[in-house]
C-alpha cells in the first residue's frame, strides 16, 4: 500500500484529496477487492457516488464522500505497483522500480494541439455555435497557459503551475478569456488567443513562429456567416 497525492509529501491543505494505492498480486481477487473497499466507502465512509478511471493497468476508483471529500484508490496490478511520480510515500508491502513519464507534455505537441483548437474555433464562429465556439477557444487559451507552464518549468498539466506564472506572462492570457457569447466578442477572444499562441511559440521556435504566422492570423480572423 502506498499513499499518493499531496498528502504524500506533507503539502496538502483543507481543500486535498486522499489518495491511496494498492499493488494487487497476480493470487489475489482484484475484483473481490474492489467491492470490498466500494462497500466500504459507502458503509463506513458516508460515500455518496464513485467513478473509475483506467491508467495503464490499473483502476481508479474515485469517491465523493457526502462532506465533499473526494477520496481516489488505486488498484494496481503487483508487477506495475510502484512510484511513477514525486507524490509516493510506500506504507507497506514492496514497490517496483518505474520508469517515470515525462514530467511536462512536450511544446510541439502543445502548439499541435493549440492550432487544432483554433481550426475548430473558427469553424464554430462562422457556423453560429456559439457554446462550441467558446469551448474550442478556452482550449486555445488553456493550450497558451500550458506553453507558458512548459517554458517557465512550472506543472503544465490540469492547471497545475497556471498561478505559478509570471503575472506578466499570465495576465494578457486573460485577454483571451470568453466574456460573452456574443459574435463579436468570440471573435476579439478568438483573435486574441491566436496571437498570444504566436508568442508563446515564438518563444521556443522563432522558425516554426515565422512559418505560422499568416496561417494563424488568417483563422482569427474569422467572421459569421
Amino acid at each position: 500500500m502506498a499513499l499518493t497525492g499531496s498528502a504524500s509529501i506533507d503539502a496538502e491543505d483543507r481543500w486535498s484529496d486522499i489518495d491511496i494505492a494498492f499493488g494487487v498480486a497476480a493470487s489475489a481477487d482484484r475484483g473481490a477487492l474492489i467491492r470490498e473497499w466500494t462497500e466500504r466507502m459507502y458503509r463506513e465512509h458516508d460515500a455518496v457516488h464513485h467513478m473509475d478511471m483506467m491508467a495503464g493497468g490499473a483502476l481508479f476508483r474515485v469517491f465523493l464522500r457526502r462532506d465533499t471529500l473526494q477520496v481516489d484508490i488505486a488498484f494496481w496490478p503487483e508487477t506495475e505497483f510502484g512510484a511513477i511520480a514525486p507524490t509516493f510515500r510506500l506504507v507497506s508491502g514492496t514497490a517496483r522500480e518505474r520508469p517515470r513519464p515525462p514530467a511536462a507534455p512536450s511544446s510541439e505537441s502543445l502548439i499541435g494541439m493549440a492550432w487544432l483548437y483554433a481550426l475548430h474555433a473558427r469553424s464554430s464562429i462562422a457556423r453560429g455555435k456559439v457554446w462550441q465556439a467558446e469551448y474550442m477557444i478556452s482550449g486555445v487559451r488553456d493550450h497558451v497557459l500550458a506553453l507558458a507552464c512548459v517554458r517557465h518549468g512550472v506543472p503544465a498539466v490540469q492547471g497545475r503551475g497556471m498561478d505559478l506564472l509570471p503575472s506578466s506572462v499570465s495576465a494578457p492570457i486573460a485577454d483571451a478569456i470568453v466574456r460573452s457569447l456574443d459574435g463579436a466578442e468570440l471573435r476579439r477572444a478568438f483573435t486574441t488567443a491566436c496571437e498570444l499562441v504566436l508568442v508563446e511559440i515564438a518563444a521556443v521556435d522563432a522558425e516554426l513562429a515565422r512559418r505560422l504566422t499568416g496561417t494563424m492570423r488568417e483563422l482569427g480572423s474569422v467572421e459569421d456567416d
